[in-house]
């Protein structure tokens, strides 16, 4: 069985072959800033993408994010629990804590949340809600199943009730 940065750079293939494109030709098309070399990397999955590089591929090919992970993630059973224990909302994650916290994961999560703020044009408040969607996306990047990553952000208290 594959595993899920294997898994991860099949989708990125997959997503490039159907836009009929080589991988010098994403480099060139890019102008150097996808390097075929790495972008190969990614797709074999020898190598890890993070969030804005994903992001930034995404946008490159004009697709939606998600549409660069796999249908399932590394514990498809646990995907069913992390749906009903997550609100219909989405996590909701304290900006102001997160600035505090140094771990890897709240890194990631710190990059991906100005993303978010950029795309959503807001940078004032001190709650952000991440959508589902967007929990499956975190967890791609960072190698975990969504339950999990959702534990870990309770565990480094990022994770708050919304309203």
């Amino acid at each position: 069985m594959a595993t899920y940065a294997e898994q991860v750079g099949e989708r990125l293939r997959n997503v490039r072959v159907q836009k009929g494109l080589s991988l010098h030709d994403v480099e060139a098309r890019s102008e150097g800033e996808f390097k075929a070399s790495v972008l190969g990397a990614y797709e074999r999955g020898e190598r890890g993408i993070s969030v804005n590089r994903l992001w930034r591929l995404a946008m490159f090919y004009v697709v939606r994010i998600d549409s660069l992970l796999p249908r399932t993630g590394p514990d498809p059973t646990g995907a069913a629990a992390w749906a009903l224990a997550l609100p219909e909302e989405g996590l909701c994650i304290d900006l102001e804590a997160l600035a505090l916290r140094n771990e890897p994961e709240a890194r990631t999560l710190e990059q991906f949340v100005s993303i978010l703020q950029m795309q959503r044009g807001d940078y004032g408040g001190k709650m952000l809600t991440i959508r589902r969607d967007d929990v499956r996306v975190l967890a791609a990047v960072l190698d975990r199943s969504p339950d999990e990553l959702v534990e870990r952000f309770s565990e480094l208290g990022l994770r708050r009730r919304a309203g």
